[in-house]
């Protein structure tokens, strides 16, 4: 899957983001990481094929994760779905 990285001088947590290139709510939440410095890595789920597609949301699915964007993944542990920066500062240890 065509994952992207986006470079950070924080690399304390490893966050990954399943996002919709269409999504105003996804954009906003890479923005707020960058500007923190946090380095991230990024799946536009709407752009995939859909055999890959499917996976994704299969991942998602086993995570309990609902199925809307962004969704936002700390750790490979912490879920938090939507545009939330408390809560994504929170996981982040920024607040």
């Amino acid at each position: 899957m065509p994952v992207t990285k986006v470079e950070g001088v924080r690399k304390d947590h490893k966050v990954f983001i399943y996002t919709l290139t269409t999504c105003g709510w996804c954009k906003r939440t890479k923005e707020m990481l960058k500007e923190a410095g946090i380095e991230y890595e990024y799946l536009d789920v709407d752009v995939l094929k859909a055999e890959e597609r499917q996976k994704a949301i299969e991942d998602l699915r086993h995570r309990n994760a609902p199925i809307g964007f962004p969704v936002i993944i700390v750790d490979d542990s912490k879920v938090i779905t939507g545009y939330d920066p408390a809560k994504i500062k929170e996981a982040l240890g920024l607040s």
